[in-house]
């Protein structure tokens, strides 16, 4: 399946307990169908001590986010936008359909 979301977009959350936040895309999951949004479904890890973490404890870290869940939000309008494909010349570019502008 093609994903129109990729790592560095800026996302708006459409659904969910965390909907109306907006994040930068860190992570796509591409066999789960998911992305990790900064500050976004955050939990609590337990973690024990180790060598990078000697003192261990709670860790706070972003969960991943099922990515029909999450809009790209458009530079231009600063509102969510669908996302479309098309070529110009011999590149294959994304584009908002909102702005028709290329991401």
């Amino acid at each position: 399946m093609k994903l129109k979301i990729k790592s560095g977009d800026l996302v708006r959350v459409i659904a969910g307990d965390h909907k109306g936040q907006e994040g930068k895309v860190l992570r796509v999951l591409r066999d789960k169908n998911k992305a990790v949004v900064e500050g976004v479904n955050m939990i609590s890890k337990h973690t024990k001590p180790s060598a990078q973490n000697p003192q261990g404890g709670i860790v706070k870290k972003e969960a991943p986010i099922h990515i029909s869940n999450v809009q790209l939000v458009d530079a231009k309008t600063k509102a969510t936008t669908k996302v479309g494909f098309r070529t110009e010349g011999d590149k294959k570019v994304r584009f908002s359909k909102k702005s028709n502008q290329v991401l």
